[in-house]
């Protein structure tokens, strides 16, 4: 069972009482950073905040049964006081849970339903190869990446950083990068389409900067569409790394794209480089 299986899993058997990304974590025998980074790519949800759509969706239709104690809903869902479940309920489902208590439909609320896995590995991921990559400095356009914006703005980032590309000063080489850092508990990122340069000294206020230290990756290759790159990230994230008895580094991983790669039609392969630490 992956890390994502095992976070499910524990999530659902024990909605009912209180639960912390540590916890969850240990029972997926995996670190926080790599659960947040295999949960995502799994499933397309933080962890925590699957946990908090699914306490709400279940609060939601104790309400639309007629339940009568709004506060000890709040309490089941983990919310310390009424008016924390209500801003909460009220920022997830558009309405306040007194509405849907006095009759508001069910059917018009979007409630999560439970994440069933259906395990859409690859059923052959190339081996990596092992890469010291050396320290770069990068610089581009970014982002924060949350996991409801991520299908939406990753490709047209790299469309308007592709108009630029070429004006970027202090450009190193033909290579450009996918680089993801500044991770957070809730699965948020930066995510900067860039290019390494020089120095940063040169570089027009508008773009990110990003230091890449020196550090061991795993490299893999993805000869497939672009838009297929999440499932081998799954692949990663879920099945490689668990079963390589290595662990993932709390660092930026990234994509490189050389000059096989086509933009414009998104053919030509990448690499993936995992950072890992034995």
């Amino acid at each position: 069972m992956n890390p994502a299986q095992k976070a499910l899993w524990y999530i659902e058997s024990h909605l009912a009482g209180p639960l912390t990304l540590d916890e969850i974590s240990a029972i997926a025998g995996v670190s926080r950073f790599h659960l947040v980074r295999a949960f995502a790519a799994a499933t397309g949800y933080s962890v925590m905040r699957y946990v908090r759509a699914r306490r709400l969706s279940n609060a939601a239709r104790a309400l639309g049964a007629g339940a009568p104690d709004i506060l000890s809903l709040a309490l089941d869902a983990d919310y310390s006081s009424h008016e924390a479940f209500t801003r909460a309920f009220r920022d997830h489902f558009g309405i306040t849970p007194e509405m849907v208590r006095s009759g508001t439909c069910l059917d018009r609320l979007k409630l999560q339903e439970p994440i069933v896995m259906i395990s859409t590995a690859l059923d052959h991921l190339k081996p990596p190869r092992f890469e010291t990559g050396k320290a770069l400095l990068v610089a581009g356009i970014g982002e924060r990446c949350t996991h409801e914006n991520e299908g939406a703005f990753i490709p047209n980032l790299w469309q308007r950083f592709n108009q630029t590309i070429d004006h970027v000063p202090g450009r190193v080489g033909k290579v450009a990068y996918g680089v993801c850092c500044n991770a957070d508990d809730a699965g948020n990122f930066d995510y900067v389409a860039a290019v390494e340069v020089t120095d940063f000294s040169d570089l027009p206020r508008e773009f990110q900067r990003v230091r890449i230290p020196e550090q061991k990756y795993a490299v893999f290759t993805h000869t497939e569409h672009i838009s297929t790159i999440r499932r081998t990230v799954h692949t990663i994230w879920n099945h490689w790394l668990p079963a390589s008895g290595m662990k993932a580094a709390d660092a930026p991983s990234f994509e490189r794209y050389d000059e096989k790669f086509d933009p414009a039609t998104g053919n030509g392969g990448l690499e993936i480089w995992i950072p890992v630490r034995e």
